[in-house]
């Protein structure tokens, strides 16, 4: 009889290892690639003009032939938005989500008009999906959206359990937590967990999501006048809770903005949002009303400048002002990096007369969807890993996850901080260090699939913190001469009418120039002549570093 030969299983996460975003973690093995996940990371100021961030994609493209499927936890843009620019990269031959999340990925292929690359199939807490030696399962979790799940996956080497994102709520908007099934998975053995890390900071447990239903609906029984509120349009539970509380103090509800349009229509075509037909309104119908019998549901809370909030604090919204009277609500938690425009944004509200309502103001008006360190060490008690690698969270916050796990009994040997693109070994249910797979990130603007290079994210970086400079010099070649005087033009520079400086910089480039001319110099050293006398000069007058563009023109 033939012994079977042992394959064994690598795990790694190509997104979500020391970030808070752009999840995508793989399991593979010699024959085999599933994926779990593919999300992005909305950026902060240090990448402008930047609409995602999503990870490299090399190993998929170097391993296509293995990939078999991707398995998706919940409908969140951190762990869906990737989808697209995924597909594109690579063959995915089946998306396995959940019922929302599979109709949030449909619309979100239909805008990139990538409905037919891809087939997607819903799961629910029963199914059982063989791929080829690997069998997934799923148990439900309690979350921010509905239809959020961990994901068990046995293989022969052992058996590996993804908590997804997850709180411990015993009072859900929704279904609660399958506790029961997580701990049998616990008894039957876990050889590796992967586990939220997103909280890991935060004593205690997370509130529940029907507290804030009490801090909502304080706001609307003492507002006198129109109440906005933002929050992030995946946030389905939320949402709901809003529209509830509106319904209940006879207020019409408008909603702005595309992603919250299109997230409330999606979630009302699957029955996760119930509100009247006759309690929405187009905004055109906001005058019809008095102010206090109006709700506005909006994007925008964590300041971004396109968004509907920005906009309408700006006074740049076509259709809706802030007016005096106003309440205006965040119901959500800041993004890290986000506080800034966030402040931004309160202080323009406040300035045009609205009272501002955030969690520092007013009790829980937004409660996290992730566990804090009593659930975390719950986790860890009910599923009793062997292994236990820390996930989606900032570095300090897998760090800190990893101490829990010391605290409740996992041998500190057992725990694994790691990177993207550093990998575990699974093999007969042990567990070690791996090789490294290529990893990193893919700067996506509009809908470019193909990324920006890292080189034109540093220009802008240039660009935005010390301006730019334009060099003009005109040369005869026949004669090998200048023909006009050197020009510079400059952008963004506080000392661009410092003549003293720029007569400094002509008169150097152009004597500089004239006297290497006669050696029939190339372009390419005529532009580093020009960029060394610019930047000496700049720098020793200023301490700082513009871009600096030399242009070339030849008289023949």
């Amino acid at each position: 009889m033939a012994t079977k030969i042992s394959m064994p299983i690598s795990i790694y996460g190509l997104g979500g290892l020391c970030e808070v975003g752009k999840n995508t973690y793989c399991i593979e093995n010699e024959k085999t690639l599933i994926i779990i996940d593919a999300g992005v990371l909305f950026p902060g100021t240090e990448y402008p003009g930047i609409d995602y961030l999503v990870p490299d994609y090399t190993h998929l493209k170097n391993n296509r032939n293995k990939i078999k499927a991707l398995f998706i936890t919940h409908g969140h843009e951190d762990h869906i938005g990737g989808i697209p620019f995924l597909i594109q990269q690579v063959n995915i031959p089946i998306i396995y989500a959940p019922k929302l999340a599979a109709a949030l990925i449909k619309h979100r292929l239909e805008d990139y008009k990538l409905t037919s690359r891809v087939h997607i199939q819903e799961y629910d807490e029963t199914s059982i999906i063989p791929i080829d030696e690997f069998l997934v399962s799923f148990f439900r979790v309690t979350h921010s959206i509905p239809d959020s799940f961990g994901i068990c996956v046995d293989t022969p080497e052992g058996r590996i359990v993804t908590t997804g994102d997850y709180k411990i709520d015993l009072t859900p908007v929704g279904p609660d937590m399958e506790l029961a099934k997580i701990t049998r998975l616990g008894e039957e053995g876990i050889d590796l967990l992967l586990s939220d890390s997103t909280n890991a900071e935060n004593e205690g447990y997370t509130p529940s999501e029907r507290n804030v239903w009490d801090s909502i609906n304080e706001v609307f029984l003492k507002a006198s006048g129109r109440i906005i509120v933002s929050t992030f349009s995946s946030n389905i539970s939320r949402i709901q809770q809003i529209c509830e509380s509106a319904v209940l103090n006879n207020r019409k509800i408008t909603i702005i903005g595309r992603s919250m349009e299109n997230a409330v229509k999606i979630a009302r075509d699957y029955g996760y949002i119930k509100i009247p037909d006759n309690c929405i309104i187009d905004v055109e119908e906001i005058k019809n009303y008095r102010p206090r019998e109006i709700t506005v549901l909006c994007t925008g809370s964590q300041g971004e400048p396109m968004a509907a909030l920005s906009r309408i604090a700006n006074g740049d919204h076509k259709d809706i002002r802030i007016i005096p009277g106003d309440t205006v609500v965040f119901s959500s938690s800041a993004i890290p990096g986000n506080g800034v425009s966030i402040d931004n944004v309160v202080n323009q509200l406040a300035k045009c007369g609205a009272d501002v309502v955030t969690n520092s103001v007013l009790g829980d008006i937004h409660s996290s969807g992730h566990p804090s360190r009593q659930e975390l060490r719950l986790m860890l008690k009910l599923t009793k890993p062997k292994y236990f690698m820390p996930a989606h969270g900032e570095y300090r916050m897998l760090v800190l996850h990893g101490g829990i796990a010391k605290e409740v009994g996992i041998k500190p040997d057992n725990i694994f901080i790691l990177n993207n693109g550093e990998t575990l070994t699974l093999s007969k249910h042990k567990v070690t260090r791996g090789y490294n797979v290529p990893s990193g990130i893919t700067f996506i603007n509009g809908f470019d699939i193909n990324g920006l290079p890292e080189s034109v994210i540093d220009d802008r970086k240039i660009l935005t913190a010390d301006g730019m400079i334009a060099i003009s010099i005109a040369i005869d070649v026949a004669e090998n001469k200048l023909v006009a005087p050197v020009k510079i033009t400059s952008k963004g520079m506080v000392y661009e009418r410092n003549q003293g400086l720029m007569h400094g910089i002509r008169n150097e480039i152009a004597a500089t120039i004239e006297a290497q001319l006669p050696s029939k110099p190339t372009y390419a050293e005529l532009k580093t002549t020009v960029k060394n006398i610019a930047s000496k000069h700049i720098y020793e007058k200023t301490k700082s570093e513009p871009m600096i563009i030399p242009l070339i023109m030849t008289v023949i």
